[in-house]
C-alpha cells in the first residue's frame, strides 16, 4: 500500500488484501491497490502475475474470495460488469468491439439515445453530445462517421468517449497501445493526460516499460499473484522495475553473446519494390544476428517479406549461399533453408482455432506421412518434442493455440519453423506485445540459434529487442537503408537519432 500525505485526496477505488483462486491456482494473494483521482497508475507484471484477474475484479467480472473492494472509501460488491459500469468504472481493451455499421455517435449512445416527443430518437442531440465528448478528449472525429474502417486507435477513442458518457471516474486501459503506431500512441497519451487533468483515475497496463515511465506517476508491481511494491515512479529506472517484475536484473534476462561471423549466408543486392523500398543491399553471415530498425512506414517489414518471397520485387536479387532465389516464391525460399516468422502471429502465422500440436506440425506434414496418410502419432511426437525444447507453457498439447499467452504463441510459431531445420531465420516483430519474461525467453532462444550457426535477420520497432540481440544494426528510413551500426556503436541514443 502506498503512503501518501494526509492532504492528498482519498482513493476513488481501492483493493484491500484481496485474494482470488481458480481451483488450485492462486491468481491474487493479499493484494492492495489504491487508485486516486487525477492520477495515472501503472500495473506491471509478467503474464500470469495476476494483472488480468485484478482488472476483472475491478470490472465486476470476478468477486474476491477474501478482502474488500472499496468505492469512495466504502465497501462495495459488484455482481457483474453492469454494476461496475454504473459505479463509474470502465475498461478499455486493446481490441475494441464496436458495431461496424453504426455511426460513432450511435455506438457511444447505443440503447440510451436522447429522445424527442413520441419517443423518437433525437439524432441532433446525439451528435451534439458526441461532438462535446470528442472536444473534451481533444480529438476531431466526425460523430456521423461509420465505425467500419476506423483505425484501432480511433476505435479506442470511441470506447473512451463511451465510458465518459457513462460518467466514468475510473478508466482501466489494458494494453491500449499494442496495435498503435507512434503517432497514434502520442495522441492516446494526450487523451490520457486530458483525462487525468479532468480528475479521472486511470489504471494503465502495458508491456512497454518506456510507456509506463512516459505517462504514469505511480506503479504497482505484481509477481505470481502477490504484491511486490506500489510506489512512485520518480527516481526509478526501467532496470529497477524489471527487477521487481521478474526478480532478476536486465543483464540476466537479455544476455548478449559475441560471435565470430562465418561466411555470407544471405545476400540482398539492390532490392527495389516501386514505391515501397529502393536499392536495399545487405549481407547476413553464419552465426550473425542483423537487426533492422526504423519507424512505421520505413519499409522494414516489406523488405523482410520480399526476401522470403511473400511479396515480389521489381529489381535486384536475393542469394542464399551464392544461389539466387526465385522472385516471389516462398516455397523456393523454404527449400533453400529460409524461415519467416511474420509480424502478426494471429492473422499471418497461427491457425487460432487449431490445436497447439497441429500448429507446430504444419511445416512437417510431409515428414509425418505414411503411405500417403498422416501419421498422427508421429506428428504429436514431433510437436511435443519442440514444445518441450521451447518450454511452451500449456495445459494440454491438444488445446487450441488461442488458449496460450502471446509469448507462448510466439514459441509455437518458432517451433513450427525450427522443425524445418532452417539455416536463415527472418523474424518480424518477434517480441511485440510480450512481457519481460517472455521476451527474455525469445531473446535467449534466438541467441542460442545464432550460436549454433543460424543466420538471423530481425525486424523490430522495439529498441530493447534490437539492442539485446543484434551484432549489426541497419537503419531504414523512407524505403532506404541509411545507416549501419556495429559493436560499441549500437546504443539506444544512436538508434533513436538515426531512425528520425
Amino acid at each position: 500500500m502506498t503512503h501518501r500525505s494526509a492532504k492528498d485526496p482519498a482513493p476513488v477505488l481501492a483493493l484491500r488484501d484481496v485474494s482470488k483462486s481458480f481451483g488450485a491456482v492462486r491468481a491474487l494473494r493479499d493484494v492492495s491497490l489504491d487508485l486516486f483521482p487525477g492520477e495515472v497508475h501503472a500495473l506491471a507484471g509478467e503474464n500470469g502475475a495476476g494483472k488480468s484477474t485484478l482488472i476483472k475484479t475491478f470490472a465486476g467480472v470476478h468477486r474476491p474470495d477474501a478482502g474488500q473492494l472499496l468505492l469512495d472509501g466504502e465497501p462495495a460488491t459488484f455482481h457483474g460488469p453492469a454494476d461496475a459500469r454504473d459505479a463509474g468504472i470502465a475498461v478499455i481493451y486493446q481490441e475494441p468491439t464496436l458495431f461496424p455499421d453504426l455511426s460513432i455517435a450511435e455506438n457511444i449512445f447505443m440503447g440510451r439515445q436522447p429522445r424527442r416527443s413520441c419517443r423518437r430518437i433525437d439524432h441532433r442531440a446525439t451528435r451534439t453530445a458526441t461532438a462535446a465528448l470528442m472536444h473534451r478528449l481533444g480529438v476531431a472525429l466526425d460523430p456521423d462517421r461509420p465505425a467500419r474502417g476506423l483505425s484501432i486507435a480511433d476505435q479506442q477513442i470511441v470506447e473512451i468517449a463511451k465510458a465518459l458518457s457513462f460518467d466514468a471516474r475510473v478508466l482501466i486501459m489494458d494494453e491500449p497501445t499494442a496495435a498503435l503506431t507512434g503517432s497514434e500512441v502520442a495522441r492516446l497519451f494526450g487523451v490520457v493526460r486530458a483525462l487525468r487533468e479532468q480528475g479521472a483515475a486511470v489504471l494503465f497496463i502495458s508491456h512497454r516499460l518506456e510507456e509506463i515511465f512516459r505517462v504514469c506517476e505511480r506503479v504497482t508491481t505484481l509477481r505470481d499473484g502477490a504484491l511486490i511494491a506500489s510506489e512512485p515512479l520518480a527516481g526509478m529506472t526501467e532496470e529497477d522495475l524489471v527487477r521487481r517484475m521478474v526478480g532478476r536484473d536486465l543483464d540476466e534476462l537479455y544476455p548478449k553473446q559475441e560471435v565470430e561471423a562465418g561466411a555470407v549466408a544471405l545476400s540482398v543486392r539492390r532490392l527495389t519494390r516501386e514505391g515501397v523500398f529502393t536499392d536495399v543491399s545487405f549481407d547476413v553471415r553464419r552465426g550473425e544476428i542483423v537487426g533492422m530498425a526504423g519507424l512505421v512506414g520505413a519499409g522494414r517489414t516489406e523488405v523482410a517479406r520480399a526476401v522470403f518471397g511473400v511479396d515480389r520485387w521489381d529489381a535486384g536479387e536475393v542469394e542464399v549461399a551464392g544461389r539466387a532465389l526465385v522472385n516471389g516464391a516462398p516455397s523456393t525460399a523454404m527449400a533453400a533453408g529460409l524461415a519467416l516468422v511474420p509480424e502478426d502471429r494471429r492473422a499471418q502465422g497461427l491457425v487460432m482455432g487449431m490445436s497447439i500440436e497441429r500448429n507446430i506440425g504444419l511445416t512437417g506434414l510431409r515428414a509425418t506421412r505414411r503411405a500417403g496418410l498422416m501419421d498422427r502419432g508421429a506428428e504429436r511426437s514431433r510437436s511435443l518434442d519442440w514444445a518441450l525444447r521451447l518450454q511452451v507453457k500449456y495445459a494440454r498439447i491438444a488445446d487450441a493455440v488461442s488458449t496460450l499467452s502471446g509469448g507462448n504463441q510466439q514459441k509455437v510459431l518458432f517451433g513450427r519453423w525450427l522443425m524445418t531445420g532452417p539455416r536463415i531465420l527472418v523474424l518480424v516483430e518477434p517480441t511485440r506485445g510480450m512481457d519481460v519474461g517472455a521476451k527474455s525467453d525469445v531473446i535467449r532462444l534466438v541467441t542460442e540459434l545464432a550460436a549454433d550457426g543460424a543466420s538471423i535477420l530481425i525486424v523490430s520497432s522495439e529498441p530493447e529487442t534490437i539492442l539485446a540481440l543484434s551484432h549489426r544494426v541497419l537503419v531504414a528510413r523512407r524505403g532506404h537503408i541509411v545507416r549501419e551500426f556495429a559493436g560499441a556503436m549500437i546504443s539506444k541514443n544512436t538508434l533513436m537519432e538515426a531512425v528520425q
